[in-house]
């Protein structure tokens, strides 16, 4: 017999899969699944995340094939957020999904490709990857008989929207993030139709897979730096958490080889943030007596959060890998030539449109001429939705070169 303490226990305040807000468009429940596995299932079957393999994190594919991509990021960052929600009685099916989901909005050429789609779309509105994550999964994915998109249940649209926190002040104005230029349109549109209660914080499980994401970059990224020998162990010594564990394993295991040393400092790193998760999230339940998910929502701050002193762990790990990674010439080379692929390729799509697929190009050819905007937001879901090897022959097939990007 299975030992129960294996077993998940809901808390309370967890999502139930059971009370769902339900879906846009009603459908019959599934005899085998709860509605928040299959909204995970539908993620996992998608193209937009089959795509995610050949999505940069940091590293281009080229570079090696141990460096991460956005799917194994986001795999990884599944279980993370999986682990979280189970140890605190949440639902972690629906963290799963929620992370599994969280980078489906990416473009090509990781931060590079949405920094230049949002300024090519500057005089449309602009480009913002949680925004575009929405579109595919209301909109862009085309693979059910009777709807479009993934048709996910609320309580998974809310969380992939408000993962990081609330989009609108309680008074109704974007918060700072968004205040120069407002919410992007796709948020404001389907919130027009379905809305997901923007001026709230999301589910227990949205924010369980928020901080499973920086607890996943922050090791993966000290992983693959120190791999691909762009970081190196004197470097990594600055930081004093990153040294004490350091220290911890050369003690443990004087003269253990440089493979066997990474590993050891990366899943130490990822135990560390965990457990600390778990802890502080723990005791602010407790304290502030939540009981629901409702009461989670209308907290005005977050319930799943890390310790004051490893916030500033945290702060200290991004500002390290900031520097010598995320700005080490190597990094920086491939963000320009990244670049200009991106600007060619836009500008190529909006001026002929017949040079995209015959359905994209039947879907801008059916727009009447003055509509600018939406031809320029279709080029854009084309080129977002596209792996970083595609784009590359794309650029190849149209300008006879490509960057290397190496």
């Amino acid at each position: 017999m299975k030992d129960s303490s294996y077993l998940p226990r809901r808390a309370s305040y967890a999502s139930d899969a059971a009370r769902s807000r339900g879906r846009l468009l009603s459908e019959p429940s599934s005899p085998t699944r709860t509605e928040f596995q299959r909204d995970r299932d539908r993620i996992i079957h998608s193209t937009a995340f089959r795509r995610l393999a050949h999505k940069t994190q940091v590293f281009v594919p080229h570079e090696g094939d141990h460096f991460r991509t956005r799917l194994t990021h986001s795999i990884e960052v599944g279980q993370i957020a999986r682990a979280i929600a189970r140890a605190l009685g949440l639902d972690d099916d629906l963290a799963e999904a929620l992370a599994l989901a969280h980078d489906l909005g990416h473009t090509p050429f990781g931060h590079t490709g949405e920094d230049v789609l949002d300024e090519l779309m500057a005089p449309y509105g602009g480009f913002d990857h949680n925004a575009q994550a929405l579109r595919i999964v209301t909109k862009l994915e085309r693979r059910y008989a009777t709807f479009d998109g993934l048709n996910l249940t609320w309580e998974t649209l809310e969380g992939l929207v408000k993962h990081n926190g609330p989009l609108l002040e309680k008074d109704g104005t974007p918060v700072p993030r968004y205040a120069e230029r407002g919410l992007p349109m796709a948020l404001v549109e389907y919130d027009a139709i379905n809305p997901l209660e923007l001026a709230s914080f999301a589910s227990g499980e949205a924010q369980a897979a928020a901080i499973a994401d920086d607890i996943a970059y922050n090791a993966h990224d000290i992983d693959d730096g120190l791999r691909a020998e762009i970081l190196d162990f004197q470097q990594i010594s600055e930081t004093d958490f990153l040294r004490d564990i350091g220290s911890e394993i050369e003690s443990l295991y004087p003269g253990l080889e440089k493979p066997r040393v990474i590993h050891e400092l990366v899943r130490r790193m990822i135990t560390h943030f965990i457990e600390d998760a778990i802890e502080e999230s723990r005791r602010r339940l407790s304290e502030a007596k939540i009981e629901s998910v409702e009461e989670i929502r209308a907290r005005g701050e977050p319930v799943i959060g890390f310790s004051e002193a490893t916030n500033s762990v945290d702060r200290m790990v991004k500002s390290f890998l900031f520097q010598h990674m995320y700005r080490h010439p190597n990094v920086t080379r491939i963000r320009a030539d990244a670049h200009e692929v991106i600007i060619n390729l836009f500008r190529s799509f909006f001026a002929e449109v017949e040079l995209m697929p015959k359905e994209w190009a039947h879907m801008a050819a059916a727009m009447p001429p003055k509509e600018e905007a939406r031809r320029a937001r279709l080029v854009c879901d084309y080129i977002a939705g596209m792996t970083d090897r595609f784009a590359l022959a794309e650029h190849r097939r149209l300008f006879d070169v490509a960057p290397e990007l190496r």
